[in-house]
């Protein structure tokens, strides 16, 4: 089971990222575009960006338990994430996907280390 801490551990080990408030709740930014959310709202969890919506339905369908959405997310390339039923493994590639989706090219680009969407 993953915590906040967790996320806030690993969002802050990738490049160039910063910790902002959104939406009165935890934030994380790669050179000030919103790569990760901690969400309050009743469901928990996290919003995560993915490449496409086609990738949104393959995670949701993947594992239910894990990934979720909600209306207001319809036709958004993002899926909700349960803290609470993923493992920590899984939580670094999915916030490690969604930097990768989000950081600008030349930011990518200067840390290859970090690797290539999945």
């Amino acid at each position: 089971m993953a915590t906040e801490d967790d996320v806030r551990r690993i969002a802050l080990g990738l490049p160039e990222v910063i910790e902002k408030t959104s939406y009165n709740t935890p934030g994380f930014r790669v050179k000030d575009k919103l790569f990760l959310r901690i969400r309050a709202e009743a469901e928990g969890g996290l919003v995560v960006f993915t490449e496409s919506l086609e990738e949104k339905e393959v995670l949701l369908a993947s594992d239910p338990e894990v990934f979720f959405t909600t209306p207001h997310y319809d036709g958004h390339a993002s899926v909700l994430v349960h803290l609470d039923a993923i493992g920590l493994d899984e939580l670094t590639e999915v916030i490690t996907d969604s930097w990768l989706v989000r950081a600008p090219a030349r930011v990518r680009t200067a840390h290859p280390e970090v690797g290539a969407p999945s």
